[in-house]
């Protein structure tokens, strides 16, 4: 089956420092999937989008490798939570509050997002 793409000009903005930040197209998030971003200021970020439609952003660094992969990294929930687990390490890191699932004292920055 092959899906059509998505007919909308809405962008997937970041705020930061008070404002917002465009970064990428609604298009380029697929349900499910992460994709990383280049932030102004040379950190990166991971999107997701899941397939009710929400958006969420994290800092796309793995705290435990220093590797900037959690845009690659698999989703999924754990008691109605969202989440995206390391490519490397397995960790998972929720979506919402950058709280790591593994290990209370490790978090990841999460930014307000939104499509505009």
């Amino acid at each position: 089956m092959t899906l059509a793409p998505e007919t909308t000009d809405l962008k997937i903005q970041l705020q930061l420092a008070g404002e917002w930040f465009t970064v990428c197209d609604l298009s380029a998030l697929l349900p499910g999937r992460g994709v990383a971003a280049l932030l102004p200021d040379g950190r990166q970020v991971a999107l997701f989008r899941d397939r009710a439609g929400k958006l969420y952003a994290t800092d796309n660094r793995d705290p435990f490798s220093g590797a900037a992969v959690l845009s690659r990294g698999l989703t999924g929930s754990q008691k109605g939570r969202p989440f995206v687990a390391s490519p490397l390490l397995k960790q998972r890191f929720d979506l919402e509050t950058g709280q790591c699932l593994d290990d209370d004292e490790v978090r990841v920055t999460t930014y307000e997002v939104r499509a505009s």
